[in-house]
C-alpha cells in the first residue's frame, strides 16, 4: 500500500533537526499513523531495533530507504551505535527511531538514546501510535483509571519473589509482558501472592490473525491454557488489590496454598507480606497448620 499523499505529487514536509521516536504497529499494518510514514519517508537517518522489520514494514507503505543510512539499534550494540546517531544529531540532521513493534521505550532499548539525546541538548519528539500495553488494557476489562506497566518479570530467585508480591498489593492494574514460554510458570506462582481468586487477562497475538483474549480468575485462566506453552507476543493484566482487610480466612487459604510448594518459614513471609500481616501472626498461624496435617 502507497502512500497517497506521495503518488499525488505532494511530499511530506521534512521534519527539523532532531530525534522522533516512532511508533510501528504491534502486528496489524495498517495501524501506523500518517505522521509516522511522514518521518520514515523524509527523516535523514533510520534507526531501528530490528531493521529488517522496519524494511519490511516500509516495502508494504510503499517508503523507499533511497540512499538514507538504516542504523541498528539495539540491546547488544546500543555503546557502539549511539554515538553515530549523536554524531547524525550534532551536524543537525533529523534521525527516526523505531523500536520492533509499538512505542520505543517502552520495554524497549530506546531509553539510552533519549537519555543522551537529551543531555546532548538535541530536540526530542514522538510520533505516537500503537503500544501493545495499552491495546490489552482497552480490551481486557480492567480497570483502566490507574494502571502500572510493570515490564518482564525478574525470572528467578528472590528479585522475582518481590516483584510479585509487589505487584500483588499495588492499587492500580498491573501491565506485564511475558515470554510465552514463561507464562504458565508466572500463573503457576500467581495465587501464591493473589490467591485463587484475583482477576487476570492474557491477550496474545494482538491485532493480528489469531489474536486471543482470556479473561478469568488466576486459577481458571491457568486451567484453560493447560499444558502446552502459548505462542506469540503476550501481555498479562492483573486486576488491583482487593480494598480491604485480610480475613482470618484469607490468610488461612493464601497459607495452605504457600505451604505446598514452601516451607513454613518462607510461606508465612509470603503470605504476610502479600496480604499485609504482620509476619509473627501468619507464622504462628502456619504452624498450626502444619500440626494439623
Amino acid at each position: 500500500m502507497s502512500d497517497p499523499r506521495l503518488s499525488a505529487g505532494r511530499p511530506p514536509p521534512k521534519p527539523a533537526p532532531g530525534l522522533y521516536f516512532v511508533a510501528t504497529p504491534i502486528g496489524a499494518a495498517r495501524d501506523i499513523t500518517l505522521r509516522a510514514l511522514d518521518l520514515l519517508a523524509t527523516a535523514d537517518v533510520l534507526a531501528a531495533e530490528d531493521t529488517r522489520t522496519l524494511r519490511h514494514l516500509m516495502e508494504i507503505h510503499g517508503i523507499p530507504l533511497g540512499d538514507r543510512p538504516l542504523v541498528a539499534y539495539h540491546d547488544h550494540n546500543g555503546e557502539q551505535a549511539r554515538p553515530r546517531l549523536l554524531a547524525a544529531l550534532a551536524e543537525g540532521r533529523s534521525v527516526a527511531y523505531s523500536s520492533e513493534a509499538g512505542t520505543p521505550l517502552v520495554a524497549d532499548p530506546g531509553f539510552q538514546l533519549g537519555r543522551a539525546a537529551i543531555a546532548a541538548g538535541h530536540p526530542v519528539h514522538t510520533a505516537p501510535g500503537p503500544s501493545a500495553a495499552i491495546a490489552a488494557l482497552t480490551v481486557s476489562g480492567l480497570p483502566s483509571d490507574r494502571f502500572l506497566f510493570a515490564g518482564f518479570p525478574p525470572q528467578t530467585g528472590e528479585a522475582r519473589r518481590k516483584f510479585l508480591a509487589g505487584i500483588a498489593r499495588s492499587d492500580a492494574t498491573v501491565i506485564l509482558y511475558e515470554s510465552p514460554k514463561r507464562v504458565r510458570k508466572l500463573l503457576d506462582e500467581l495465587p501464591q501472592h493473589t490467591g485463587d481468586e484475583r482477576q487476570i487477562v492474557i491477550c496474545r497475538e494482538l491485532t493480528k490473525r489469531f489474536e486471543e483474549v482470556l479473561r478469568g480468575a488466576v486459577a481458571e485462566v491457568r486451567a484453560r491454557i493447560g499444558d502446552q506453552d502459548p505462542k506469540g507476543e503476550i501481555v498479562v493484566l492483573i486486576d488491583r488489590a482487593p480494598d480491604r482487610s485480610a480475613s482470618a480466612e484469607d490468610m488461612e487459604t493464601a497459607l495452605r496454598q504457600a505451604l505446598r510448594d514452601h516451607r513454613v518459614k518462607e510461606a508465612a513471609a509470603l503470605v504476610a507480606e502479600a496480604l499485609g500481616l504482620p509476619r509473627r501472626e501468619v507464622y504462628q498461624r502456619a504452624l498450626q497448620l502444619v500440626g494439623e496435617d
